[in-house]
């Protein structure tokens, strides 16, 4: 920041406290930026808010955006064929079957529901392999102590034992924003719904839903830019797989206590509806808070 200096005298004391008020407002809680966020806890643990990007990310649509401590809340990863049931369910059907307060679509998986990447849930590998290019890992509830409840992994920088899997959940997929700041996508300019995985400095998980098509580039930028507690972040699968579900007892409640919220109309949108997810994860409270 710039100091000016009369030639003549100095400002007074108080308006030069008057300016710098005048600078901080401007440099902190902006418009559109992560701390303007208005926040609903549904229950200890777990919030969501409407995100309305700054004006400086044109291109980003705004996101419901779920915050999660995962020392008062688990995860779960959940593969159709572990069930077993025959065909992979939508989103509010694996909310259904497994009680979970939020469900949100795991990573990518080809046309025969095969998951494409690494998948282990309940410490056990769900039978994929290693993806060789993602390099993107989530990762919860850790076999050892000490270890952090839940976080993302840079395969590129980060090691996973696949023998002796450091933790009972993990779901592998695209690396989008790192610890350095870099954007590990490429700007193909294609264009589609996303969900997002993000792990905050202070090791809160955030998960990001788009409420209208665009593009995975921008949204890395953005975050990047405009939401400086995220440490990194991954994506999940896109396009008409991209979902998520909010227990309807938490929404319920929400709406009882203060009236229908915005970010409940923005929830589970999308012109091809709902399809057959083969994997989710899934977030339950733990009966005791985390103890590493």
């Amino acid at each position: 920041m710039r100091t000016f200096h009369s030639p003549h005298r100095s400002f007074p004391l108080r308006l030069k406290i008057l300016l710098l008020a005048i600078l901080f407002s401007l440099g902190g809680a902006r418009p559109g930026t992560a701390h303007s966020m208005e926040w609903d806890r549904l229950t200890e643990g777990l919030a969501v808010a409407v995100w309305n990007p700054p004006s400086a990310c044109q291109d980003v649509p705004p996101l419901v955006v779920l915050e999660i401590d995962p020392v008062q809340y688990r995860f779960s990863v959940h593969y159709y064929r572990q069930e077993p049931i025959p065909e992979p369910p939508d989103i509010h059907e694996w909310q259904a079957r497994t009680g979970h307060d939020l469900v949100f679509n795991a990573g990518l998986f080809r046309e025969n529901f095969a998951y494409l990447g690494l998948l282990y849930g309940n410490g056990r590998s769900l039978g994929s392999k290693r993806h060789g290019y993602w390099m993107g890992l989530f990762v919860a509830e850790p076999n050892g102590a000490g270890d952090r409840p839940a976080g993302i992994l840079d395969l590129a920088a980060d090691s996973f034992d696949e023998q002796r899997p450091p933790y009972h959940e993990a779901a592998q997929s695209l690396m989008l924003l790192d610890r350095t700041g870099k954007i590990r996508v490429r700007q193909t300019g294609k264009l589609a719904q996303q969900t997002i995985v993000a792990e905050q400095q202070d090791g809160h998980i955030l998960v990001l839903k788009t409420t209208a098509m665009t593009s995975l580039f921008a949204i890395g930028q953005c975050l990047h830019e405009a939401y400086p507690n995220i440490r990194q972040a991954m994506a999940m699968d896109g396009g008409s797989s991209s979902d998520l579900s909010i227990s309807p007892v938490l929404i319920q409640a929400a709406e009882q206590a203060s009236g229908r919220h915005p970010w409940a109309s923005l929830l589970n949108t999308g012109p091809s509806g709902h399809i057959g997810l083969p994997a989710v994860i899934g977030i339950s409270p733990r009966r005791q808070g985390f103890k590493p």
